[in-house]
């Protein structure tokens, strides 16, 4: 190939894709409404927690509360398009979730009064760009994408169509109530971000849960508790007893308990039990064991309930009648995270409603 017809074929690759990159035009989404921040004000908007204001953490927490699991962004577009481009941070790989998940964005469309599923991407590189919906009609769209589960970003643009409308969406969710968690309630094990039982009983019942779960590290440690204290909610539903041990239960429990009372006076705390693992079917020593814990935290939230009157504690299942709801006999599949939030909707609602919380 002569260097003269190399040059007119570079010029006119150059020239498609400056065509291509002027077809759409991009906004930052924290410009827009975000949903899902237990901290509305952290430096970088994206992240859960300000990790330079609140220490203690491990080199893992502190990652893991960079991570923007439960944040989604809410916005209104005639765009037929949908486009996310997105600056990473530190990005987790784990074999036992899916990558839409971990480092992807999940879409979903409000259609008839529910959230429709509408889209959902991911490309695994530090500087990525998804197309999360095309050859949509030109009508105005009230759309929800929510962000990685285990991923931090430094930048995230919504990107539409070039003379396509965007804006800002009023929060589709009402209240504030924080959520604490395990690895669970951070979302390990679903193949998309927006499947989360925080996520799914959120669009069910249209109350906004604002998540801080951390896989493995949701343990009631006194400086994850100092974080609480300063959270503006309304009220808390807690996954705390899948992680830590017996002995760190019985030291914690009551400490945690009096702390976040004190600073939520007469604010709902909803603790909730931990769910049946699959590897207890059987492997006899983890049976052994986590009968053991469920029954140690039976008899102490038996005794927290009657002492704390805003202390509350119910039962989830994720489990299916035929037990296929596991992925890696820990964490629950999609549909098992859709049995978690549907087992608990009717006891939570009926706790928030007693606080004026509907």
């Amino acid at each position: 190939m002569s260097k003269r017809v190399f040059f007119f074929l570079f010029l006119a690759l150059a020239s498609s894709l400056c065509l291509h990159a002027q077809e759409y035009v991009y906004t930052e989404a924290s410009s827009l409404t975000l949903t899902g921040k237990l901290f509305p004000d952290t430096p970088n908007p994206y992240h859960r927690v300000d990790t330079v204001k609140y220490k203690g953490f491990t080199k893992s927490e502190n990652r893991q509360v960079r991570e923007s699991s439960g944040i989604a962004v809410a916005f209104c577009t005639n765009s037929p398009e949908i486009r996310v481009k997105t600056v990473f941070g530190e990005k987790e790989t784990p074999v036992n979730t899916m990558g839409v998940s971990a480092y992807g964005y999940d879409l979903y469309i409000r259609q008839e009064g529910r959230w429709l599923w509408a889209g959902a991407a991911a490309q695994n590189k530090q500087t990525a760009e998804v197309t999360l919906a095309a050859s949509m009609n030109d009508e105005m769209k009230e759309c929800l994408v929510y962000f990685p589960i285990l991923s931090e970003e430094y930048s995230v643009q919504i990107g539409v169509r070039k003379g396509s409308a965007i804006q800002a969406l009023p929060n589709p969710f009402r209240h504030r109530i924080g959520i604490f968690g395990s690895s669970f309630t951070h979302g390990i094990s679903t193949s998309r971000s927006g499947m989360t039982y925080p996520a799914q009983f959120s669009r069910s019942t249209g109350i906004q849960l604002l998540s801080l779960g951390c896989s493995g590290n949701c343990k009631m440690q006194p400086y994850f508790a100092d974080a609480l204290v300063d959270a503006p909610v309304d009220g808390f539903i807690f996954d705390s007893f899948s992680n830590p041990t017996e002995e760190q239960i019985l030291e914690r429990l009551f400490p945690f308990i009096e702390k976040l009372s004190s600073a939520h006076p007469g604010k709902p705390l909803i603790f909730q039990r931990t769910i049946y693992r699959e590897n207890r079917n059987f492997n006899q020593a983890s049976a052994k064991k986590e009968e053991s814990r469920i029954h140690l935290v039976d008899s102490l939230m038996s005794i927290a309930c009657a002492r704390y009157p805003d202390v509350y504690y119910v039962f989830p299942d994720a489990t299916a009648p035929d037990h296929e709801t596991s992925v890696d006999g820990i964490h629950p599949s999609d549909h098992g995270y859709g049995l978690w939030a549907h087992s608990i909707e009717k006891a939570v609602m009926a706790i928030l409603f007693k606080y004026g919380i509907q």
